[in-house]
């Protein structure tokens, strides 16, 4: 009952803390061809695994560095404005569409810096046992790789779930940054002001975005 119950709790954390991946993983490779999505996602999602067990080793002393999640959530609003703005220049042929070795880049770097709270809790409800511990981290992956198709399918038929999947992203950048210990030795705020900054971070990543892109498309 016991070992049931480990694997019970695994499927439901993997369900809970993927969502914000597969939208890297949709945003990023939406736009390419079916076969190469489905290629992308699959290599992106197989190097993100191996990515992940690695990290299991070392995933609590990586939380315990000060100044890395601040590091880590700037990373992710970059990459929501660059989504971003690559789409915006893709739907009006300023830029060509992404290439598979650019999703699948986006994909690993994406996955590295999300995936940390996702190893712990899967390294502790494994208990130390290292059969369940690769169960959690491959069923990740699998849950990671069918909602990112899922994710991508859905953009290619409702262009502005772009918007809505960067801003996903910027949000989870800015309550990333706003949590590092370095952060909150200088701004400490409780939930209802955290989210209201983490709301104008998101406003404000969009916004860039869609500047930068207009000041392509007047270059």
């Amino acid at each position: 009952m016991n070992f049931l119950s480990q694997i019970l709790r695994i499927v439901v954390m993997d369900l809970v803390l993927s969502g914000d991946n597969a939208v890297v993983i949709g945003l990023a490779a939406h736009s390419l061809e079916p076969r190469q999505r489905r290629q992308a996602i699959l290599l992106g999602g197989g190097a993100a695994c191996a990515l992940r067990i690695a990290l299991t080793a070392i995933a609590a002393f990586l939380l315990q560095l000060r100044g890395l999640q601040a590091i880590g959530g700037l990373l992710l609003l970059w990459i929501a404005v660059k989504l971003l703005k690559q789409e915006e220049e893709s739907q009006e042929g300023l830029k060509s569409p992404a290439t598979m070795k650019g999703a699948i880049a986006t994909i690993l770097v994406a996955d590295f810096i999300m995936s940390v709270d996702n190893v712990l809790a899967v390294a502790a409800a494994s208990e130390g046992h290292f059969g369940l511990l690769v169960f959690g981290l491959i069923l990740s992956m699998g849950i990671l790789m069918f909602l990112g198709n899922l994710v991508a399918d859905l953009v290619n038929r409702l262009w502005w779930l772009v918007y809505v999947g960067s801003g996903v992203i910027a949000w989870t950048g800015g309550a990333m940054f706003l949590v590092d210990p370095l952060v909150r030795a200088r701004v400490s705020l409780d939930g209802l002001h955290r989210h209201v900054v983490c709301a104008v971070i998101t406003a404000a990543t969009l916004f860039l975005a869609h500047w930068l892109h207009r000041r392509s498309e007047e270059a």
